[in-house]
């Protein structure tokens, strides 16, 4: 079996990558870093370790490869000769990656290929799928577009696994070397698979998928930027020095068991099984192994308070199931005090929250952020929360 594995980086190589190699396939990944070309292609190996709560566990991916990315024929010839593949680029990288893969599905045809082929998105994007499809069918004829919707699969994917900045003591002289955290399950949308499930380990096929996709957009990455922002205004470095402060992880958990509550029932999932997951959570974001800094995990600004992303998103999904969304605000107007993003030096909070978040009630975030601008204690907003939130 063969794999296409578009992205080297952390994700790609820390998890997707590792995946495939453990299922058996022959991994060729594509990138354009020629250092990370090189060696995997001397190599055709890698070490991924695995920092657990004390010590680490060293795995090693096996059988694979690296196209130049630049050579976009290189590409096609991968595509063309795969049984699956996987994207894990960023969002904002997709649009340059559309017309390799075009060629590459292109070369399928041309070459009587017409077996189902997936496409597996681990992009940080509600409706991934539907962007990947459109930006690969600009790039296509008619007739290829008829063959684009008939046998090939976009299968979105939910990425937990969380992978710190890697620093030179983590690699140890190997620029090949990730460290990433022990969670390694992989959620796939069942329903957008064309022919047999690609076979693949720890994989849950799920449907309908968008309740993965909130559940880790509007609890996983909604109570990380939130211990990030909590963590910054207690003058943390380190996401675990914020969520072992009570009041933080406290604050924290209200959030995430709100979203919780709204997702259930919005898709009809089990809150027990999503309250487990917060606390799991929690115990994640503590492993001091990953060092991964406030600084980084609060970063970008504009995105992460943007209509659909973590923090809106999920004050709007509480709003629409009618679930008090308060300490969620309460992460909002900690966003707007984060030290590390520039665009609040130049904007005003009301100005942020009209033009990036496209909030019209925002009464109860701007009276929470005045308060912490005005130097309230954690605990005294905790405090001031409780009381809001019974009346």
């Amino acid at each position: 079996m063969k794999a296409v594995m578009y992205g080297a980086g952390n994700i790609g190589r820390g998890f997707i990558g590792l995946l495939l190699s453990q299922s058996g396939y022959e991994v060729s990944f594509v990138d354009v870093n020629d250092t990370v070309i090189c060696a995997m292609n001397d190599a055709h190996r890698y070490p991924v370790d695995i920092l657990l709560e004390s010590g680490t566990k060293e795995e090693w991916a096996e059988n694979i490869s690296c196209v130049d990315g630049k050579n976009p024929e290189a590409v096609a010839e991968a595509i063309a000769n795969a049984d699956v593949m996987a994207t894990a680029v960023g969002v904002n990288i997709l649009k340059f990656i559309a017309a390799p893969i075009a060629g590459g599905l292109k070369k399928r045809w041309a070459e009587g290929n017409m077996t189902p082929f997936n496409i597996i998105i681990c992009e940080n994007l509600i409706g991934a799928d539907k962007v990947l499809h459109d930006l690969i069918a600009e790039n296509l004829s008619d007739g290829e577009k008829e063959n684009l919707d008939a046998v090939v699969g976009f299968v979105e994917a939910s990425i937990g696994r969380m992978v710190p900045v890697q620093t030179p003591e983590m690699q140890k002289g190997n620029p090949l070397r990730v460290c990433v955290e022990a969670y390694d399950i992989l959620p796939l949308d069942k329903a957008a698979v064309k022919g047999d499930f690609p076979p693949i380990k720890n994989v849950i096929w799920y449907t309908p998928f968008e309740f993965y996709i909130e559940r880790k957009l509007f609890i996983h990455n909604m109570g990380h930027a939130m211990t990030a922002y909590f963590g910054d205004i207690l003058g943390c470095e380190y996401i675990w020095q914020a969520i072992e402060n009570p009041t933080v992880e406290l604050l924290v958990i209200r959030a995430m068991t709100a979203s919780a509550i709204a997702l259930a029932k919005r898709h009809g999932g089990d809150t027990a099984d999503l309250f487990a997951h917060v606390q799991d959570l929690i115990r994640r974001f503590a492993n001091r192994g990953l060092g991964d800094t406030v600084k980084r995990v609060g970063g970008d600004i504009r995105r992460k308070l943007s209509k659909g992303d973590r923090l809106v998103g999920a004050l709007n999904m509480c709003r629409a199931e009618g679930v008090d969304s308060i300490y969620i605000e309460a992460a909002i107007a900690a966003a707007l005090l984060f030290s590390h993003d520039d665009v609040l030096k130049e904007k005003s909070a009301e100005e942020i929250l009209k033009e990036y978040s496209e909030l019209s009630d925002t009464g109860r975030i701007l009276e929470i952020y005045k308060k912490l601008k005005d130097g309230m204690s954690l605990e005294a907003l905790l405090s001031n929360l409780k009381q809001e939130a019974k009346r």
